[in-house]
C-alpha cells in the first residue's frame, strides 16, 4: 500500500491518492454536470461537455476500456452509459476476452490496450494487480472495484448526500468557486439560477454496519480525507483491514475528522449487539450497509448469516439516527438480512438516486482524468 499522496493521482485507484481539495473538484464537476446535462435532456440539446459549457473538455471523442473480471451491472451500465453521454465509446473486455485472463504479464496487457484507448476502468480482484497495470498505462486508469477498495461507489455516495444537504460547510464555497472557474458563461449562469446544491441541513456523520469489506475500507478514506464523522460497527471475524485502520486514523489526524471503529466480539449476544447498533446510530446523518455474501463469497453464506445475526438495519434504529438522516445501499441488497424491506423501500432511502449517481460521479471522474492528461 502506498503513501499518500501519490504519483497515482493521474489514475483513480485509491482514495488515498487525491487531497480533499481534488475530490471536491471531483464532486464538484458531477454535480454541474449532471444538473445541465438533465436541462440539456429535457431541451433536446447535445449533451456533451462541450455542449454543455464545460471547460477543458477533450477535444476528441474518449474511447474507455471497460475490463471486468468480475460480473457487474450497475458498473457495466453506467461506465457505458456514461462515456456515451461523454461523446465517446465503450469497448467491453470481459476476463476471459483477454489474454490477462489467459496468463499474460499484467504490464504487457497494459502497455498494449493503453496505446489503442483513452482511459481505462477495471473491475477485478487484486488492488496490487490493478496499481501494476496502472504502472505501465500510458493513460488514467480507474478502480471499478476490489476486493481492497470501492472509491467510485462512496464518492456515488457522497454526491448522493450532498444533495440531500448533508455536507460539510466548505464544500458550498468550494463547488462556487469550481464553477466558476471550470464553467462558460451561460452554463455558470444556469447553474447560478438552478442552484444544484441544496440548503444544508446537517453535517455529515455516517454510521456504517456490516462487514468490513472494500465498502468499509473506502468510507474510512473518504471520512478522514475530507473531514467528517465516521463509525464502523463490524463482527470480529470481518473486521476491516487494520492497516486501512491505521491509515485512516493517520488521515483523520490531519483532517480533524472523527472516526469510531467498534468491533464486536464473536460470542456477544443479541442485547450487546442491539446496543452496539442504537449507540452507533444515535444522532447518524447517514445509515449504510452492504451486503453480507459478496460475490464469490457463496458457500460461506450460512457462516456469514450466523456471524452477522442482529446487524440488519430496520426501521426502530432508523428512528435513532439524525431527523434529516438517509439510508444508502452500495446494491445487491438482501431484504431481510442487511437491510428491512421497510427501511429500503421507505421515505428515507435514497438507494436509488445513489445508484444513478454511479453514472454522474463516473462521467464527472472520467472528465477530471482525462482533462489531467
Amino acid at each position: 500500500m502506498r503513501d499518500f499522496p501519490s504519483h497515482f493521482s493521474n489514475h483513480f485507484l485509491s482514495l488515498k491518492d487525491f487531497s480533499k481539495s481534488q475530490l471536491y473538484d471531483m464532486l464538484s464537476l458531477s454535480l454541474a454536470l449532471k444538473s445541465l446535462c438533465q436541462n440539456a435532456k429535457s431541451l433536446s440539446k447535445p449533451i456533451t461537455p462541450q455542449a454543455l459549457g464545460i471547460k477543458n473538455s477533450p477535444q476528441n471523442p474518449p474511447t474507455l476500456a471497460l475490463i471486468l473480471e468480475k460480473p457487474s451491472t450497475r458498473t457495466r451500465v453506467s461506465f457505458e452509459a456514461g462515456v456515451y453521454e461523454l461523446g465517446g465509446k465503450a469497448i467491453i473486455l470481459m476476463g476471459k476476452d483477454t489474454q490477462m485472463g489467459r496468463g499474460e504479464p499484467i504490464k504487457d496487457s497494459a502497455r498494449v490496450i493503453s496505446s489503442m484507448v483513452d482511459i481505462i476502468a477495471i473491475r477485478t480482484f487484486s488492488q496490487e494487480g490493478l496499481e501494476e497495470f496502472a504502472l505501465h498505462s500510458s493513460v488514467p486508469v480507474i478502480n471499478a472495484l476490489t476486493d481492497l477498495s470501492h472509491p467510485l461507489q462512496v464518492m456515488a455516495d457522497m454526491l448522493t448526500m450532498i444533495e440531500c444537504g448533508i455536507y460539510l460547510e466548505d464544500f458550498a464555497p468550494h463547488f462556487e468557486e469550481f464553477c466558476k472557474q471550470n464553467l462558460q458563461k451561460e452554463a455558470l449562469d444556469f447553474i447560478k439560477s438552478q442552484n444544484p446544491l441544496p440548503k444544508r441541513v446537517c453535517p455529515p456523520i455516517a454510521c456504517y454496519i456490516g462487514d468490513g469489506n472494500n465498502m468499509a475500507h473506502s468510507w474510512l478514506k473518504l471520512a478522514c480525507i475530507l473531514g467528517f464523522e465516521l463509525r464502523l460497527l463490524c463482527p470480529q471475524k470481518y473486521a476491516p483491514d487494520e492497516k486501512i485502520i491505521a491509515l485512516a486514523q493517520n488521515l483523520a489526524n490531519k483532517s480533524n475528522a472523527k472516526i469510531r471503529v467498534e468491533i464486536l466480539p464473536s460470542n456477544a449476544d443479541k442485547v450487546a449487539v442491539q446496543g452496539a447498533l442504537e449507540s452507533v446510530a444515535k444522532d447518524a446523518s447517514v445509515l449504510t450497509t452492504d451486503t453480507w455474501i459478496s460475490m464469490g463469497q457463496e458457500e460461506e453464506k450460512q457462516s456469514r448469516i450466523n456471524a452477522f445475526e442482529g446487524f440488519c438495519i430496520n426501521q426502530a434504529l432508523m428512528q435513532k439516527a439524525h431527523s434529516n438522516a438517509i439510508f444508502l445501499h452500495c446494491l445487491p441488497a438482501y431484504r431481510g438480512y442487511e437491510v428491512s424491506d421497510e427501511v429500503i423501500e421507505g421515505a428515507q432511502s435514497r438507494v436509488w438516486q445513489e445508484a444513478n449517481n454511479r453514472l454522474h460521479i463516473q462521467k464527472g471522474i472520467m472528465l477530471w482524468l482525462l482533462a489531467k492528461k
